[in-house]
């Protein structure tokens, strides 16, 4: 059986992550495979472009209508939730309830997977979201800060590469967590999350800020995916979609309020 050609690979898996990771009513792909799936974990940042505009547009908005620093973040917090159908927002909650449902593994993983949000995720996503508004609020009515806002919900989304590298089991057979976990090679990941770093330190460079402190920004969101994968491998045996989703989320966080 010979190989599908490239730029069907690539369209394919373009498909994939947009119409996954966004609400853009995009085609379904026509052939999903292993490279399919890595490859659309690997396109995240670039398939997510979408969100990372609107995101910029109403920063910019915003700022021309003269509205409070803190109303802003708030409303890119909720276009961000739109965007992406909530999608990552629902795994935050899922995840941090079932990491505070049991200590046993299986109790776990069946809270997360009854979809259902307890007090735990409640205030996870009370807490996480208002870091994310008030973090945005620091800079987002600044001449360019927009911009930086922008590029940060983009690099936020390499957190999924990490989710998926070789070495890094599925809790669970069944379900998103089982069909892209362990796909993605060390080297394709530290591609992947070079160019994240490079960017934001590019795009805080644009905003008034020293290069640096987009790189940190960067690093301190890939400290935070390491750190709930730890965390995840030790409690349930590994990731499920779920875990994606609150991986994003908590990437994001952790390099708003560092560029602040």
């Amino acid at each position: 059986m010979t190989d599908r050609p490239i730029a069907m690979t690539v369209r394919d898996s373009w498909r994939l992550a947009a119409g996954t990771l966004t609400v853009l009513p995009v085609g379904a792909p026509s052939h999903v495979d292993a490279r399919t799936t890595r490859a659309a974990m690997m396109l995240a940042p670039v398939a997510v472009v979408p969100l990372g505009i609107a995101v910029t547009a109403v920063g910019f908005a915003g700022q021309l209508l003269g509205l409070p620093a803190l109303v802003v973040g708030l409303l890119i917090v909720g276009v961000l939730a739109l965007g992406s159908r909530c999608l990552h927002l629902d795994g935050l909650s899922d995840t941090v309830d079932g990491l505070t449902a049991s200590y046993d593994r299986a109790r776990s993983l069946e809270v997360m997977k009854s979809g259902t949000a307890g007090p735990a995720g409640v205030v996870a996503l009370v807490v996480v979201l208002g870091l994310q508004a008030g973090a945005l609020a620091a800079f987002v009515t600044t001449p360019l800060g927009p911009i930086l806002a922008g590029t940060a919900v983009l690099v936020s989304r390499a957190a999924l590469v990490v989710c998926c590298l070789r070495g890094v089991p599925s809790a669970r057979p069944e379900g998103l967590g089982g069909s892209y976990s362990g796909n993605v090679p060390q080297f394709g990941a530290a591609v992947v999350w070079l160019l994240a770093i490079a960017a934001l330190a590019a795009a805080a460079a644009l905003a008034g800020l020293p290069w640096w402190r987009g790189a940190v920004a960067a690093v301190a969101a890939l400290a935070a995916v390491a750190a709930l994968l730890r965390r995840t491998h030790r409690r349930l045996g590994g990731v499920t979609g779920d875990v994606f989703g609150a991986a994003v989320e908590l990437a994001l966080t952790a390099a708003l309020v560092s560029l602040t």
